[in-house]
């Protein structure tokens, strides 16, 4: 496959990130989703007091992962000010005098660590996510897109919301399990996927879905069964990479700016 950074791949049912590159060409292609995901984030007004990060793993060194140098506004984001952090959390590839974000280090690295079915995960903190975060619940089937999480979701209820260590970190992945979210107690959203468009995707999805929940507290939830046979489609992880397309295409029509 020969990548194309000045558009956007087609979208059809079935597709998504499982795709045949070389090392190279995934870490390009990582990059540059990793890099528009965090102008998504941007145009929907989110990390503006620089709270948040957007992660992937580097598809060679595996132990390393890329994400934003820190002070980089996330409207600004290319795949130039990426950064790729080693495991002590120094900078080992980026720009010259780029510094990581400590919170991010401390959340994503054991997060991936941990994690190895995934490549990348996605956090900040948003309207809705954080607000319904506090009420230490997790999402219910009152929603077609709840029922992406109702079977796919964990809650992580401790209260170092600082998370000024790995073992927090440590603590977040124990929680999350195979998940594809986990509700941080009084902090917000945070998802995982195979590629960062899918992480983002679901990231925005789940945030959409706190909205219903905060909104509709008492909202009536649908039956398991039949939340089961919703989520049979839209636990699909190619719905988390279509969805980041269809973001991407509306807020960042240009994919070039991120080059």
């Amino acid at each position: 496959m020969t990548l194309e950074f000045d558009s956007y791949p087609d979208i059809a049912y079935g597709t998504g990130s499982d795709i045949d590159l070389s090392i190279g060409e995934r870490r390009q292609l990582w990059k540059w989703e990793a890099a528009v995901g965090y102008r998504i984030f941007a145009a929907m007004r989110w990390g503006q007091l620089g709270d948040g990060h957007i992660t992937c793993r580097d598809p060679e060194h595996r132990d390393h992962f890329w994400m934003l140098s820190y002070g980089v506004p996330f409207r600004e984001a290319t795949v130039h000010d990426l950064i790729l952090i080693g495991p002590d959390g120094s900078v080992v590839d980026g720009p010259v005098h780029a510094t990581a974000n400590i919170a991010g280090y401390n959340i994503h690295h054991p997060l991936l660590e941990v994690r190895q079915d995934i490549n990348a995960a996605a956090h900040t903190h948003t309207a809705f996510g954080t607000p319904w975060s506090a009420n230490v619940e997790p999402f219910r089937a009152i929603s077609q897109e709840s029922c992406s999480f109702v079977f796919n979701q964990a809650m992580y209820d401790g209260e170092d919301l600082e998370v000024d260590s790995t073992d927090g970190g440590y603590r977040i992945a124990e929680a999350m399990g195979a998940n594809t979210l986990v509700i941080l107690r009084n902090h917000g959203l945070l998802t995982g996927g195979l590629s960062p468009a899918e992480a983002v995707g679901w990231f925005v999805i789940a945030e959409r879905v706190a909205e219903v929940h905060v909104k509709a507290p008492n909202g009536v939830a649908i039956s398991d069964e039949m939340a089961k046979h919703i989520a049979e489609s839209f636990e699909d992880p190619a719905m988390g990479w279509r969805t980041w397309q269809w973001l991407a295409r509306d807020l960042v029509p240009d994919p070039t700016v991120v080059l």
